[in-house]
């Protein structure tokens, strides 16, 4: 599961190992702080700001960022006082490490709703976010859930839907990427747990703290926006291993493994936008994020000899080498697509999901990826609701997701124990500057 390419079939979930911001603005010491936490309103003693990266963290340098340190989960406090600033050049939620949690979330705009509505609701959502993420209470709607936590890493990232546009009289600026996903095959998609007008993603190392804000900001939408769908995810907590390294999913594969990183060459091509041609110069400095809710055959999977799990996705399941490496090799060996076995055949199966979705294969098709696992319970047939909450942002789906996932489906091995049940497709615009808001190019230039 590992690929700088990466699709709604894969389930790489690794994030980038970065934090900070470009200019003072998105320092975490450097942030403005306004007013009382949550955690003062209790009196409890809050540590110092710490920026940290999760435990599944690449360790690279964002490119608008400074460099993360990773929390230190000793002293009582310190993974609830790590803070991502919400303002700066891109969203918060992308470069930053992944968190532990997370809710998604969709919002349709309420009938009659148009751009007037739909900017004064972003106003009063960004204002929102940015005081939840520096670890204050909501002006209002604050219910207490969170009171007694710090910020936790909360990021807030806000993404539109294609049908948002017409709908707030925007038609003429809908971007030309924002098309439909065409159908793959074995798509088996719920309308009503995908797509929507307006797509909110919020990531926190705590639980609470996430449900707080998705809470808040429901609250905040009402007459204006109501929920679509929502869906809670989790991934690997900061501090659950020895040292950080790439997480699992619920496959049990070390995933996410070549996720591009921030300061390799060409990386912010393939991840943010830029004006020019039928890019809309409003979503320069953003990107476009696809959600699939991507359901794993646990039983099915779990019932395969781990000698065949392996050779399903190419990788060793025990420290995600290459099968092509040798006994000595570990996960960042590179891969060898030549190599043969004792007997002649391919090291690495010709259907392995390694070599189906080599950036090579795909003319270097590349994308950010940011899943996390979910389990809701058992379906009727009592097999595990379980899998993963894919997420993946990129400079243009037409040229990453969709011509990618269209050859996974084809000739994935591993796309035999997934089933694609919901997806979406969103602009994220750029960041908010200090006094500003998300969506503020769109609807204000």
């Amino acid at each position: 599961m590992d690929r700088t390419t990466s699709t709604g079939s894969t389930t790489n979930t690794e994030s980038t190992g970065s934090t900070g911001s470009t200019g003072p603005a998105r320092t975490a010491a450097g942030a403005p702080h306004r007013g009382v936490t949550r955690r003062a309103l209790l009196g409890t003693a809050g540590a110092g700001l710490v920026v940290g990266a999760s435990a599944g963290a690449a360790g690279a340098v964002a490119l608008d960022r400074a460099p993360a340190a990773a929390p230190d989960p000793g002293p009582a406090g310190a993974l609830g006082a790590a803070r991502r600033p919400f303002h700066g050049e891109h969203q918060a939620g992308i470069l930053d490490p992944q968190q532990a949690r997370v809710q998604l979330a969709a919002f349709d705009l309420a009938a009659g709703a148009g751009r007037d509505a739909l900017r004064a609701l972003l106003r009063r959502w960004s204002r929102t976010a940015a005081r939840l993420t520096a670890g204050e209470p909501a002006e209002e709607f604050e219910n207490q859930v969170a009171l007694d936590a710090g910020p936790c890493s909360l990021t807030v990232t806000f993404g539109f839907g294609a049908t948002l546009f017409d709908k707030a009289g925007l038609a003429d600026r809908r971007p030309a990427a924002l098309e439909p996903l065409p159908a793959f095959p074995a798509d088996a998609l719920d309308p009503a747990r995908g797509d929507g007008d307006l797509f909110v993603q919020i990531g926190a190392d705590d639980a609470l703290v996430a449900v707080h804000a998705l809470r808040v900001l429901q609250r905040q939408a009402a007459g204006t926006a109501a929920l679509r769908w929502q869906s809670a995810g989790f991934a690997r907590t900061p501090g659950a291993t020895a040292h950080p390294m790439t997480g699992r999913n619920l496959m049990g594969q070390i995933d996410g493994t070549n996720n591009p990183k921030p300061g390799e060459d060409g990386f912010a091509g393939k991840v943010f936008c830029a004006a020019g041609g039928d890019r809309p110069a409003w979503l320069a400095g953003g990107s476009y994020l696809v959600f699939r809710r991507i359901r794993m055959l646990l039983d099915t999977w779990e019932a395969l000899p781990l000698d065949r799990q392996e050779r399903v996705i190419g990788r060793r399941k025990s420290d995600g080498a290459p099968l092509s490496a040798p006994a000595s090799g570990g996960e960042s060996t590179p891969v060898d697509l030549a190599a043969q076995g004792p007997d002649g055949s391919l090291a690495i199966p010709s259907d392995a999901h390694i070599r189906v979705a080599a950036p090579a294969a795909n003319g270097g098709a590349a994308m950010l990826r940011r899943g996390f696992s979910y389990h809701d319970g058992l379906l009727a047939d009592g097999s595990p609701d379980a899998g993963l909450l894919f997420l993946a942002f990129q400079a243009d789906p037409r040229q990453g997701f969709t011509p990618v996932q269209r050859k996974l489906s084809r000739g994935d091995g591993l796309s035999r124990f997934l089933r694609h049940e919901a997806s979406g497709l969103y602009a994220v615009p750029p960041g908010a500057p200090q006094g500003g808001y998300v969506g503020q190019t769109l609807l204000e230039d």
